[in-house]
């Protein structure tokens, strides 16, 4: 209705994601071989009391009782069976076995993930995705995922917002969170235009390295690339030669360098450079590919940055709103098609007060001033 009036112009959305508690527990998680062993005792409950139906009743009070009993066990049969499924899909998206094997899915709401919420607590939430138009702030298309991470999310959001508006927004501004290489390439395909920062891996690396015991000393900061030669000249004078190169999508490169095994078993400083390695030290060098060099070089302008710093204004009134106002911090209902129910009455609580202060009030008082 709103976009219909005119009063939403899609010249800019601002997105953003935040995470709301799901209604189960933290310890309701199990992994494989304990939902199969819940299975079973849900299934010998279940004909337990199919058994007991069939024999003569002693009244109707009984009769209801039974079929109550039946009722819940065979729904807390469903649960555990819907569990079982939604772990094969956790299965199926972890890379290593280990991570696999330590997979869990919810008894009482299947289709909840875990995840790192706020205040940096983590346990069981849904992912709401929500669009606001930057000119009214005004929500025009949400959500619920179950992706614990935001990187993905993006493209999704867009779709929505054509699907509910009849027109695709011309610009999107988001947070680091969904800044990768497939969704810059995703809108520059879509021809709309995307704003966010650059992230910087550095942070990352240097802490991973930390944990692997490597020296401040020797992180990659410290070794010297020589672009004529094609080498990275190491803190003790040695040098990293190129090894490989592996093509990425979007045209982005990496390109390996590593010591010789010689060089780096009779350094030092091989302790605290690469304690781990036996072939090593190796380094990376990453070279983006067009969609990204352009959408960095863009985020250096001041015009870019501007837009950028009202993001969180716009993009993230509605969330603390919601939470405020409405008390949305933990899900009521469970699953997913029930909490996107409940997140889209929520959004449209939203939308009304905005409806009341972008067209109904303004037309009272043009009754009330004629």
């Amino acid at each position: 209705v709103l976009s219909q009036a005119g009063v939403v112009s899609l010249e800019r959305v601002m997105h953003d994601g935040m995470k709301v508690k799901a209604n189960a527990a933290d310890n309701s998680f199990r992994r494989e071989a304990s939902l199969r062993q819940h299975l079973e005792a849900a299934q010998q409950r279940v004909q337990q009391l199919e058994r007991e139906a069939e024999q003569d009743p002693e009244g109707k009070a009984q009769i209801q009782r039974q079929q109550a009993q039946r009722q819940a066990a065979q729904q807390r049969q469903q649960r555990i069976q819907q569990a079982l499924a939604e772990l094969e899909q956790i299965q199926a998206s972890k890379d290593k076995a280990e991570e696999r094997q330590q997979a869990r899915a919810s008894l009482t709401d299947p289709e909840a993930r875990i995840m790192k919420q706020a205040h940096g607590a983590i346990g069981p939430a849904y992912n709401l995705q929500l669009s606001t138009d930057a000119q009214q702030r005004v929500i025009v298309a949400m959500g619920v995922s179950q992706a614990a991470s935001d990187a993905a999310e993006l493209v999704p959001a867009v779709e929505r917002v054509e699907a509910n508006t009849g027109r695709k927004p011309d610009q999107m501004v988001v947070d680091g969170g969904f800044i990768n290489q497939a969704t810059v390439e995703a809108m520059q395909q879509r021809q709309i235009e995307l704003i966010g920062p650059v992230t910087d891996p550095t942070s990352q690396t240097e802490a991973s390295l930390r944990k692997r015991g490597v020296a401040e000393a020797v992180f990659p900061s410290a070794f010297r690339y020589q672009a004529e030669a094609n080498h990275y000249a190491c803190p003790e004078g040695k040098r990293r030669r190129f090894e490989a190169q592996e093509k990425k999508s979007g045209g982005r490169r990496r390109y390996r360098y590593r010591a010789s095994r010689a060089d780096c078993q009779a350094c030092p400083m091989r302790q605290h450079c690469c304690p781990d390695s036996r072939k090593g030290r190796s380094l990376v060098r990453t070279e983006d590919g067009p969609a990204m060099a352009a959408f960095k070089a863009k985020m250096e302008t001041a015009a870019a940055q501007q837009i950028y710093k009202q993001r969180a204004g716009v993009a993230e009134f509605p969330n603390a709103w919601i939470k405020d106002k409405l008390g949305l911090r933990q899900f009521r209902l469970r699953g997913r098609v029930k909490v996107e129910i409940e997140a889209l009455w929520a959004c449209l609580t939203y939308n009304i007060q905005q409806w009341y202060r972008l067209l109904w009030r303004p037309q009272q008082q043009a009754a009330a001033g004629t």
